[in-house]
């Protein structure tokens, strides 16, 4: 049986007459650690674990290394999880509560994952947050749900942060004979890396990471996710961070589910009813979730707007 979870596929009626079209909701905000890493990782850290792997290593404060953790729980396998100084406090109470080891280090993602791979030993595991096929594998099972479920959406719509989720779900379009839906890849102003990198052709590393989405925050994305642009149609999207934590408020209100900024970053599009969305009639939203949402800490970075 595998770690994540089925989740719930069902067209939101606030969210279709926002954007006067049908829109479905993919949620993996659902899944037991609270994100859709858990596709991803679970599998990863399966076949690691059939592989004899005695301990994981992750390098995340956020929804990555708390899938991990899940994981690593479920499995009776040793966790250590390598986080920035920028963690919070409830992201390092809830890899406690899952009995990872928790480690701070760095100021920035990029100097906690230097860390957790120079940990990896002889008989560990490095399970990376979004570079790594063995996630894409796990995180195109999304997609072979939809398909079993006969919907078959005009567009995808997903947030991109280091490019793990646009991967596996072009990975799960086209093993399902998908290949022609268009993906809508959405990222917030000041977290744009894929975005930065449609524009050359390749990953670029961007200066520093202003967005308050945090979850999108890959200086660089991967090198996959740009091999995509290539092969699969893919628009890339831009919102403004005020629009992703206006969506999320709005969600809340409408499907009593909380989630982070990050993917506040793919809703604001349809509540927006974004040029972008041209002509579709029916679009599918990845909820993608986020573990450490807070609602009073959406709220005082909402203000900053007011």
């Amino acid at each position: 049986m595998p770690l994540h979870a089925n989740t719930p596929l069902f067209e939101s009626r606030q969210m279709s007459l926002s954007a006067g079209r049908s829109v479905w909701l993919k949620l993996d905000s659902l899944q037991p650690p609270g994100s859709f890493k858990i596709r991803g990782v679970g599998f990863a850290c399966e076949t690691h674990a059939a592989r004899g792997a005695r301990r994981f290593v992750s390098s995340s404060g956020g929804n990555a290394g708390l899938a991990v953790a899940y994981a690593g729980r479920n499995l009776t396998i040793p966790v250590t999880v390598v986080v920035p100084e920028t963690t919070s406090e409830r992201a390092k109470e809830l890899l406690r509560l899952e009995n990872a080891e928790v480690i701070v280090h760095g100021a920035s993602w990029q100097e906690a994952n230097e860390l957790a791979v120079s940990l990896v030993g002889e008989h560990d595991a490095f399970i990376h947050p979004f570079d790594d096929p063995l996630l894409w594998q796990g995180h195109a099972t999304l997609v072979d749900e939809v398909f079993r479920s006969g919907l078959e959406p005009d567009a995808i719509i997903l947030s991109v942060g280091g490019g793990g989720l646009l991967s596996g779900v072009a990975e799960g379009l086209h093993r399902n004979g998908w290949g022609h839906i268009p993906i809508l890849a959405v990222e917030t102003d000041g977290a744009a890396s894929f975005h930065e990198a449609t524009k050359v052709g390749r990953p670029v590393e961007l200066e520093r990471i202003t967005s308050i989405a945090t979850s999108l925050g890959a200086k660089r994305v991967c090198e996959r996710a740009v091999q995509w642009s290539r092969e699969h149609p893919i628009r890339s999207i831009l919102v403004s961070d005020q629009s992703a934590l206006s969506a999320c408020e709005r969600f809340l209100a409408d499907h009593r589910v909380l989630v982070e900024p990050a993917c506040g970053a793919s809703l604001a599009p349809v509540y927006e009813n974004a040029s972008e969305l041209g002509n579709f009639s029916t679009v599918l939203v990845v909820v993608c979730g986020g573990a450490t949402a807070m609602i009073d800490q959406i709220r005082q970075w909402s203000k900053r707007y007011v």
